[in-house]
C-alpha cells in the first residue's frame, strides 16, 4: 500500500486530520458535519485571534448567505464533539465573534512502516497479568520531585502515601497498595502497561515542586486502558507544617478523583448485566441515568432504590434517590406527587442521619430538601458545610449555584456555577447551561441568557425548564415569534405550562417568570 503523509493539527486532548477529513479524541473519531468540520478547521487555523462572523462567513460560506443560527448550530456541533459547554477551548465573545484558545501545534502524522508498526504493538508481557476488579480501581504513581532538592524525596513519597490512604477509605474504589505502585519509581512506563501488569482501569500521577515556603502538587487521571487523560489540577499551598498540608492535599485529590472516577466508570457500566452488581454499581448505573435524560430519571430511582435496599445505610445513593424524588415532581414526571414528596423527604433524612462530613451527601440531601420545601437558609447552610470539607467538589458549587438562584441572588448564583465548571470543565455536572442561563434571566440580562438555554435544550430535548425559561425569556425580549415556538415544543413533552413555583423564594422572580410564561402561552393561544 502507499504510505502518504498526511496534514493534521493537534490541540488539547484532539487530533483534526484534514486529508481524513477527522476529528479524533483520544483516537476516537468524533462525529461532525462537513460544515461545522470546516468552521473548527478555520478556527485551529487561526488559534489565539478573534474570528468575526464575516470572516467565518466567507471562509465556510462563500458566495452563500446563511443565517446567524447556521453559525450559531456549526458552534454548537464543534462544541459538543468537544466536550466544551463551559467555552474552555472554544469562547464566545458576545457580539464579536469567537476564539480558539487552545495551543495547537500542525504537522504531518505519518502512517507506521512495516517495522515501526510491530514496534508499536510490542508491548511488555507480563506472565499472568491481573484481571481488572468489578469495581473502579486504581494505582498511586510516585510523584515527580521538581523541587531540584533530593532532599525533598521524603516530602513526595509521603505526600503519595497520604493520598493512597485516603483513597483506600473510599469503600467502592479498589487501591493498589504503596509497595506495588512505588516499583515505579524512577522509570518511565507506558501507563497502558501499568494498567496491565497491577490490573487497574485508573492511574494517578503528578509532581511536586517545593520553593521556600511555598508547595505546589500537581495530578492527573489517566484510563490505563484507553490512555485518556480524565482529569488534572494542581493545589498550592504554604507549607507551615508538612503533615497538615499532606493531610489538605490528600483529602482535597480524593475529593475531586471520586467525582470523576464515577463519571468515567458510569460510562464504561452503561448496558452491563445487573441481576449480580453490588449496590454501588446499581448507583453507578443510576448516575449515569440521571444526567442522560430527564426521562430516565424513573428508572435511575428504581436502581437507587434496589441499591438501598441492599444497603440501607448507603448515604450516597439515600441522597441521589431524594434528588431523583424532586426531579420527578419538578419536572411533573411524578405519578403520585404525594408519594414521592414524602419519599424524597424521607431518604433525604436518612442520607443526613449517616452523613458525618461526606460532601456529596450533605450536598445532594440539602438540595433535594430545599426543593421539597425546607428552609433556604438552612440548606445553603448544609451546602457551605460541604464545600468547606472539600472546596474542590465540583458539584458541591453547582448545587450552591442552584440553591442561591433559588434564594433570589443570581449573581451569587452565577459566581458558584461558573466556579463548578472551573473544576470540571469537561465532566457533565448537572444542568449548568440552565441554571447560567437561569441566572442572567432573573438578573435581566435576557440577550445572555438565550444561547445558554438553547444549549440545554439540545443537550436534553427532555428537560422541560429549559423551555420555560427561554419561552418566558423570549417574552420579556418582545420575541413573541420564538415564545410561541418554545411554547408548542414544551406542550409536545408536558401539558404543564405554568408550573408551581413555590421553590423560587422571592417573589420578585416568582413574578418575573409568571409574567412571561403567561405572555408567551398569551402567544401561543
Amino acid at each position: 500500500m502507499r504510505s502518504e503523509a498526511s496534514t493534521a493539527y493537534t490541540f488539547d486532548r484532539f487530533v483534526l486530520h484534514l486529508e481524513r477529513g477527522a476529528l479524533l479524541a483520544d483516537g476516537v473519531e468524533c462525529s461532525l458535519r462537513p460544515k461545522s468540520f470546516a468552521l473548527l478547521r478555520h478556527f485551529v487555523e487561526n488559534p489565539g485571534r478573534l474570528i468575526d462572523r464575516d470572516e467565518i462567513m466567507h471562509a465556510v460560506w462563500p458566495d452563500v448567505f446563511v443565517s446567524d443560527d447556521s453559525i450559531a448550530q456549526c458552534v454548537r456541533d464543534i462544541r459538543r464533539a468537544l466536550g466544551d459547554d463551559a467555552q474552555q477551548l472554544l469562547r464566545t465573545l458576545p457580539r464579536r465573534g469567537y476564539l480558539l484558545t487552545a495551543q495547537v501545534a500542525s504537522g504531518t502524522e505519518q502512517p507506521a512502516s512495516g517495522a515501526s508498526a510491530e514496534t508499536a504493538e510490542t508491548v511488555q508481557q507480563v506472565a499472568h497479568p491481573p484481571p481488572l476488579p468489578d469495581k473502579p480501581s486504581i494505582a498511586v504513581l510516585p510523584f515527580q520531585n521538581m523541587s531540584g532538592d533530593p532532599e525533598q524525596e521524603y516530602f513526595v513519597d509521603g505526600m503519595v502515601e497520604e493520598i493512597i490512604t485516603a483513597l483506600s477509605r473510599i469503600r467502592w474504589l479498589f487501591v493498589i497498595a504503596r509497595n506495588s505502585s512505588f516499583t515505579y519509581k524512577g522509570q518511565s512506563v507506558d501507563v497502558k502497561q501499568i494498567g496491565r501488569e497491577l490490573g487497574v482501569r485508573y492511574v494517578l500521577e503528578g509532581s511536586v515542586r517545593k520553593g521556600g515556603n511555598r508547595v505546589r502538587i500537581t495530578g492527573q487521571l489517566i484510563d490505563a486502558v484507553t490512555g485518556a487523560h480524565l482529569w488534572a489540577d494542581h493545589f498550592d499551598g504554604a507549607m507551615e507544617e508538612v503533615f497538615e498540608l499532606q493531610d489538605k492535599v490528600a483529602s482535597s485529590v480524593a475529593g475531586v478523583i471520586e467525582p470523576e472516577l464515577q463519571a468515567a466508570e458510569t460510562a464504561r457500566l452503561v448496558g452491563r448485566p445487573t441481576d449480580d452488581l453490588a449496590a454501588y454499581v446499581l448507583y453507578l448505573r443510576a448516575y449515569a441515568m440521571v444526567w442522560s435524560s430527564a426521562r430516565q430519571i424513573p428508572e435511575a430511582l428504581q436502581l437507587l432504590e434496589r441499591a438501598i435496599e441492599r444497603d440501607p445505610r448507603y448515604g450516597l445513593a439515600l441522597a441521589w434517590a431524594a434528588f431523583c424524588c424532586s426531579r420527578l415532581l419538578f419536572d411533573y414526571r411524578s405519578e403520585n406527587r404525594e408519594t414521592d414528596r414524602l419519599k424524597g423527604t424521607d431518604y433525604a433524612r436518612r442520607a443526613l442521619e449517616v452523613a458525618g462530613e461526606d460532601p456529596g451527601i450533605l450536598a445532594h440531601a440539602a438540595l433535594a430538601l430545599a426543593s421539597l420545601g425546607e428552609d433556604i437558609g438552612a440548606m445553603m447552610a448544609l451546602v457551605d458545610r460541604a464545600l468547606a470539607h472539600n472546596p474542590n467538589y465540583a458539584r458541591g458549587w453547582h448545587i450552591s449555584g442552584s440553591l442561591r438562584l433559588w434564594a433570589g441572588q443570581p449573581d451569587i448564583a452565577l459566581e458558584h456555577i461558573e466556579a463548578s465548571l472551573r473544576l470540571s470543565p469537561r465532566t457533565q455536572i448537572g444542568v449548568s447551561l440552565v441554571m447560567i442561563g437561569g441566572a442572567h434571566f432573573f438578573a435581566g440580562r435576557f440577550e445572555e441568557a438565550v444561547p445558554k438555554l438553547l444549549l440545554q435544550i439540545q443537550q436534553d430535548q427532555s428537560f422541560s425548564h429549559a423551555y420555560r425559561v427561554l419561552a418566558a425569556c423570549y417574552a420579556h425580549m418582545g420575541r413573541f415569534d420564538d415564545a410561541r415556538e418554545i411554547m408548542m415544543r414544551l406542550r409536545a413533552i408536558t401539558p404543564v405550562v405554568i408550573p408551581d413555583l413555590s421553590y423560587l423564594r422571592n417573589p420578585a422572580d416568582r413574578e418575573l417568570f409568571l409574567s412571561g410564561l403567561r405572555m408567551a402561552a398569551g402567544e401561543a393561544d
